[in-house]
């Protein structure tokens, strides 16, 4: 597609194809590993500690490289920044798959790193560049990109590791990385993605909110509550069900991907609640829907399916809302790359603790019971803090 075609679409159309094909590259490139754990274990004889490593580098670089990934949004630009993301990734799973443990090692934190970059930007430029009206549709499809690309990868690399092996298996997620760049290049012009530029005068400033700091805070422990019972979920959803219900492995892993799957669902579904509802409508009810699956997992685990697609739209739901608040509260871009910065630092970090934390706790108590107690409070603190907090987000018009 040239340039010229790409003039003759309306620009949210592109700036919407633009974001979904960033968002596959933003979860996708770290999801990969998982399917093949026992193949690089295999060949590079790493241990059990170094092979978690793998999967929770790149949550650990979303929490620590936050503040860098918003200083680099602000000072170079949000079109550089998306540009330095999906080089950054390319560049990462390129070298994942060249080498030994160190360059698997260095890889990884490159993904990791320029993933981060990208958290931050996709955000700004929907908030600048988007109408209100638009901005949640739009982050909506943010989300549920994050998600498709993310099951893709999950369904697609463990079969393309039995033909090729694991290093082809990493590598291809470069296709899209590569698709990417390019229709970005094409969208906004080689000058705009390949050149630093501070953000031009569209900030779309709006009055000082009163209680920011707060309405942060809550944004922050409700973000941390959604990405702490994401990744725990996540994580050991397949152990409960074979432990719990007799599944096999191949059985348990499909299960556990409707609760990936359905986040789509939420994702696209809350921009268009919140047209009808008030926010604060919209958070009670993904949060109720959230509350339903470790209290469902506790009472009725035969209905495990149930509680599976209730989890699967309140991910996609809870993490859309919180962004949703995050561009509509923010003064100015300046203002929403430290809010998003802060909310997604600190929330990372508690994300990255859920897997061994929730393992720690069944592997001591012996049960499921007090590890899913371990979700319900941070779900419930999801489910509190999101709740208080959106309550001054304005509707979409």
């Amino acid at each position: 597609m040239s340039g010229r075609s790409l003039a003759r679409l309306p620009r949210s159309w592109i700036l919407l194809a633009c974001i979904g094909l960033l968002a596959l590259n933003l979860r996708g490139p770290f999801v990969a590993v998982a399917p093949v754990v026992g193949l690089i274990q295999a060949e590079l004889a790493f241990s059990p500690v170094m092979l978690g490593l793998l999967t929770s580098i790149p949550v650990l670089c979303f929490s620590l490289a936050a503040p860098l990934a918003s200083l680099a949004a602000r000072k170079f630009g949000a079109e550089f920044a998306v540009t330095l993301t999906i080089l950054g990734v390319l560049a990462g799973v390129l070298v994942r798959s060249s080498g030994g443990p160190a360059l698997v090692v260095a890889g990884t934190v490159l993904i990791g790193v320029a993933i981060t970059v990208g958290n931050i930007a996709a955000p700004l430029i929907i908030r600048r560049d988007f109408s209100p009206m638009r901005q949640g549709t739009a982050m909506g499809i943010y989300t549920a990109a994050l998600n498709i690309g993310s099951f893709l990868t999950s369904v697609l690399t463990a079969p393309l590791a039995a033909v090729a092996g694991w290093r082809f298996a990493l590598g291809s997620v470069a296709v899209a990385a590569v698709a990417a760049v390019l229709v970005w290049t094409l969208a906004v012009g080689p000058r705009s993605a390949f050149l630093a530029s501070t953000e031009d005068g569209r900030n779309n400033s709006r009055q000082r909110l009163a209680g920011a700091g707060w309405i942060t805070a809550g944004l922050t422990a409700g973000f941390g509550g959604q990405a702490f019972s994401y990744y725990g979920v996540t994580a050991w959803l397949p152990s409960y069900l074979h432990d719990e219900l007799g599944m096999t492995a191949a059985e348990a892993g499909a299960a556990s991907s409707i609760f990936q799957i359905l986040a789509i669902v939420g994702a696209l579904g809350v921009p268009f609640a919140a047209k009808f509802m008030s926010t604060t409508a919209v958070a009670v009810t993904v949060g109720a829907l959230w509350t339903a699956v470790p209290a469902g997992l506790l009472l009725a685990p035969q209905l495990w399916w149930l509680w599976s697609v209730a989890g699967g739209i309140a991910q996609g739901g809870g993490i859309t809302a919180i962004f949703i608040a995050i561009i509509r509260l923010a003064r100015d871009q300046a203002s929403a790359g430290r809010m998003s910065a802060t909310v997604q630092g600190l929330g990372y970090a508690l994300a990255a603790v859920a897997p061994p934390l929730v393992g720690f706790v069944h592997d001591a108590s012996g049960s499921w019971t007090p590890a899913l107690l371990v979700i319900l409070a941070s779900v419930l603190t999801f489910f509190i803090a999101t709740t208080l907090s959106v309550r001054k987000v304005p509707k979409g018009r």
